[in-house]
């Protein structure tokens, strides 16, 4: 890492060269440390050295000597280059001390120059600077302090958990950028050599982040972390703060709905019962289920696993399959049900708490396109019945698939919604029952009709403290909640914050 800090001369320098710190004693400030990202991790790898120094001879004398003096670039020199001889380049040094843990000055270039990496702007004037350093190592002094406490709970993070995250976030990054060698030439710039030094500087980053919630959510489980008074006055200070910052609300609309499927003819549906009441007779007979699945079902998802559905908790399928399901011992083969789906065998392979995994075949009795006109018909009937009166909940009750949602109760943005709600839904005010409109259902292959009444229908607009009020106290709550802890650790934790050049 120290020759990586080199190749971050130019802003090193620009930022730690002169600007002082004030010291911080345990009655920090700082009410934001929870929302700290980018500018927070460090290289624990580079400083597991100085750790492991006797923690009972630390005292002034083993960290006074702080100060180099401000680096300098010889003309010419490009960033990522070594400076040419007699060019004076600061060493690393402690900035502080959290219990037996030193603070070094590279573990604030590391902040700064991941800040740079993924965007950051940084201030240019010197007050600007001084702040932005003192503001950083109050946050990493936070996170120090937590870290800590994270390991004094035993509280553990794997790397295999954090491998999915890391690797959004590399890609997010890296697609900020228009090549490879762009990308890598900022990293060089920020004081990375390779993209996997800078992926293993996001990885201790998650794992340190990771550690601080599982703390959080640990403390709130062992009541620890209590919920703390918020003002009025402060709710409304932190919205008028916020309020550039905030994006327009978007159109929204709540609905409630009738979706009518088509349903096959008598002959198709005896044909289909004829069909699986076959395989269920064979699987008394001794057959395979799982291989009769794979073989015979018609439910593309779980064909290929013979059946197999996974783990299911109660409520997740429509209402008399789910009754069947968790009324079946293990082991146990039901008999013949029928949903809106077509006619099903289930069996039940493991059960434990909450969860039952079973397996099932499905049989669809064929749709063809007079089933489809029927349906077609049958939605412009059930439209008029509601425009002149008829109660949705009759109408609802007799004729809507249940394997689709009814209502949309809560303001829903319009923009993802469906393209064909979209498209039915513009030009309509709060009210309005649309005329039917069809989407396809992709596993039978056939059209469904829906019908919707908008309850209500906005557009976009600026938002209101309103809207954020629950929220911003919500939010504000937990942060003081989470001050008062950091700071209640740094009365108990040794913290000593030296000069900073």
């Amino acid at each position: 890492m120290t020759t990586l800090r080199l190749c971050a001369a130019l802003l090193a320098a620009l930022l730690l060269g002169s600007a002082p710190v004030m010291a911080q004693d345990s009655t920090s400030k700082r009410d934001t440390a929870t929302a700290r990202d980018t500018v927070t991790a460090r290289d624990t790898t580079a400083r597991d050295s100085t750790v492991s120094r006797d923690s009972t001879s630390r005292d002034t004398s083993a960290v006074q000597d702080t100060t180099a003096a401000p680096m300098t670039t010889a003309p010419g020199q490009a960033p990522g280059e070594l400076p040419p001889p007699g060019t004076v380049v600061p060493i690393d040094g402690v900035v502080a001390v959290v219990g037996t843990q030193p603070i070094l000055r590279s573990d604030i270039e590391d902040a700064i120059n991941a800040a740079r990496a993924q965007g950051a702007t940084l201030p240019t004037d010197s007050v600007g600077q001084s702040r932005m350093i003192h503001d950083i190592l109050s946050s990493i002094i936070d996170e120090e302090l937590l870290v800590q406490q994270a390991h004094a709970e035993k509280i553990d993070v794997s790397d295999n958990d954090l491998a999915t995250e890391v690797d959004q976030r590399f890609q997010q990054i890296r697609g900020r950028f228009a090549s490879e060698q762009e990308f890598r030439q900022q990293l060089k710039v920020s004081g990375f050599a390779t993209p996997d030094e800078f992926r293993r500087f996001l990885l201790d980053k998650a794992r340190r982040e990771s550690l601080q919630q599982k703390l959080f959510e640990k403390l709130r489980g062992d009541g620890k972390l209590t919920s703390v008074p918020v003002s009025e006055a402060e709710v409304d200070s932190f919205f008028q703060a916020s309020k550039g910052q905030i994006q327009k609300l978007p159109a929204t609309v709540t609905y409630k709905q009738i979706v009518i499927s088509p349903q096959p003819s008598p002959k198709e549906d005896s044909a289909a019962l004829l069909k699986i009441d076959s395989l269920l007779a064979e699987i008394r007979k001794g057959g395979d289920f799982a291989q009769i699945a794979k073989r015979e079902s018609m439910d593309a998802t779980t064909k290929d696993q013979g059946g197999d559905l996974g783990w299911h908790r109660r409520g997740e399928f429509v209402p008399n399959f789910d009754a069947l399901y968790f009324a079946l011992a293990p082991g146990v083969v039901s008999p013949v049900i029928k949903t809106v789906f077509g006619y099903h065998i289930i069996k039940i392979d493991r059960v434990q708490p909450a969860e039952v995994r079973g397996r099932q075949i499905l049989i669809r009795p064929k749709i063809d396109s007079a089933d489809v006109a029927r349906a077609r018909v049958l939605a412009d009937s059930v439209t008029k019945l509601w425009r002149h009166g008829a109660s949705y909940d009759s109408l609802a009750a007799k004729y809507h698939d249940p394997s689709e949602e009814k209502l949309m109760p809560d303001p829903f943005p319009q923009a993802q919604l469906p393209k064909e709600y979209q498209a039915a839904i513009a030009g309509h005010k709060s009210g309005d029952i649309l005329d039917p409109f069809t989407i396809q259902d992709a596993t039978r292959g056939v059209p469904k009709f829906f019908i919707l009444q908008l309850t209500s229908i906005s557009g976009a607009r600026e938002p209101t403290l309103a809207d954020y009020r629950e929220r911003i106290r919500d939010q504000l709550s937990q942060q003081k909640a989470i001050r008062h802890y950091i700071d209640s650790l740094r009365k108990e934790t040794y913290v000593a914050v030296l000069n900073v050049p």
